[in-house]
């Protein structure tokens, strides 16, 4: 169960479907059956929502530079542009 997580949490899916809250269940049940130790259980919690939240960062970075890729290629304007535009046309209905 412990290489399972720590295996979940290497590839990234961790940060999508293990929660603190459930770590922290699955650490208690080892260190109940004796498989880890207290001091052992609370660090391995610690290192598995740390590798979580890195993998979750880094999906996020992904994820954005994908979107921003399709948006570039399908040539749509960005919210700066089209908040140039607005601009411009209160500009041209005031004339």
């Amino acid at each position: 169960m412990k290489d399972f997580l720590e295996k979940a949490v290497n590839l990234g899916l961790g940060a999508l479907v293990v929660t603190k809250e459930k770590v922290e269940a699955v650490v208690d049940e080892l260190v109940k059956k004796g498989e880890v130790g207290q001091e052992e259980g609370e660090k391995l919690v610690k290192e598995l929502v740390d590798k979580g939240k890195e993998g979750k960062k880094d999906i996020e970075v992904h994820v954005e530079k994908m979107v921003k890729a399709i948006f570039e290629k399908l040539d749509l304007p960005t919210r700066k542009e089209l908040n140039e535009l607005k601009s411009e046309i209160e500009k041209l209905r005031k004339k």
